[in-house]
């Protein structure tokens, strides 16, 4: 994500789903998805996020560190795997810091909904 084999301006869309937390260099990531959109494309990116609802933040950080792990380890054997996703969900920015970094980036009409109370959340944002 933070080198993309596609030429400037090539593409109407870029897409990512519960990727952009694992690439280390964010804002250039941000800025390779920009370089790679025509004017008037569009960029969306579905990504956990920041709970953002009272008590389902609490419920929610103690299912996540209690139950995750131990759930990841009885189905793949992967807790490891498991504990990571709920430490790097904890790492990334969240909602209003990232619509910022989006914008940051050189995109326009940046905006985020939250889903199910900010467990997740879509970001969206064009190359004007």
């Amino acid at each position: 994500g933070e080198a993309l084999p596609l030429a400037d301006m090539s593409v109407d869309a870029c897409t990512v789903a519960f990727g952009l937390r694992n690439m280390t260099h964010l804002d250039q990531a941000l800025a390779e998805a920009r370089r790679v959109l025509r004017p008037g494309g569009r960029f969306l990116c579905l990504e956990f996020s920041h709970v953002t609802i009272p008590v389902l933040d609490q419920l929610y950080d103690r299912f996540s560190f209690a139950v995750l792990p131990s759930l990841g380890r009885f189905v793949t054997g992967q807790e490891d795997a498991y504990r990571y996703l709920v430490e790097s969900i904890r790492r990334f920015p969240p909602q209003d810091e990232l619509a910022a970094r989006i914008a940051a980036a050189g995109f326009d009409r940046v905006g985020f909904r939250n889903l199910s109370g900010g467990i997740a959340a879509l970001h969206g944002a064009w190359r004007l």
